[in-house]
């Protein structure tokens, strides 16, 4: 079954390798989307795939890379859309 997540991440989630991290781990899990810094500090995701992919993704976003410092993640269930192709950095 497909699925997307829309997930935001708070806490020391800028200047950790957030960003690089979740592109590698969603491109090892064959999922698709992009992740992106927000000016307020936390980091934005969207995550399309296969259901258990898209979970392993949010799963990774509660604790992040080792040097990050996880406060919350918020998860929003959305349809999925086939949009993106692969997975993307934003700026």
């Amino acid at each position: 079954m497909k699925a997307r997540a829309k997930v935001i991440v708070s806490g020391r989630v800028q200047g950790v390798l957030f960003r690089a991290r979740t592109m590698q781990k969603a491109v090892r899990q064959s999922v698709n989307g992009w992740v992106r810094n927000l000016p307020d500090g936390r980091v934005e995701a969207v995550f399309e795939g296969e259901k258990e992919a898209v979970d392993t993704m949010v799963d990774f976003c509660r604790e992040g890379p080792r040097s990050a410092m996880v406060l919350g993640v918020d998860v929003k269930w959305e349809p999925f859309t086939g949009e993106f192709r692969d997975f993307k950095i934003r700026h």
